[in-house]
């Protein structure tokens, strides 16, 4: 009878563990994988965004029917009015970020440049 040298058997024990954990690695680097993509958050445009808060607001708050309505024609004509002011905010904004840049050396220059880069990309993103 051939049986196996305790040295082969801690060697096929070894080999199953090794293999059995690079199954479950994988099955558990696949299911978190997943439900990262899957949790992460549907961007949204901006109205998308307002309806959605509108919408929250009402919940929260109880509104009736009737306060919603006029609670969205508020809200509209604020949008409207923040539409209109949005070129003296740029403005502003411009000569704001003129002011501090006179205030940096050139070796700080780059680095608030890259700065104002990603606030942009933000801002953009958030649709503001």
């Amino acid at each position: 009878m051939n049986e196996p040298t305790v040295q082969q058997k801690a060697s096929l024990w070894l080999g199953v563990i090794f293999v059995l954990g690079i199954a479950l690695g994988g099955v558990l680097g696949y299911a978190f994988a997943h439900r990262s993509y899957a949790a992460a958050p549907v961007q949204l445009n901006a109205e998308q965004r307002r309806a959605q808060k509108r919408e929250q607001l009402a919940r929260e708050v109880g509104l009736t029917a009737e306060q919603q309505s006029q609670v969205i024609a508020i809200l509209d004509q604020a949008q409207t009015e923040y539409k209109a002011i949005q070129p003296q905010i740029e403005a502003v904004r411009q000569q704001s970020r003129d002011k501090i840049r006179q205030l940096l050396t050139p070796e700080q220059k780059p680095k608030f440049e890259e700065f104002l880069r990603k606030m942009d990309e933000e801002r953009k993103r958030l649709g503001q």
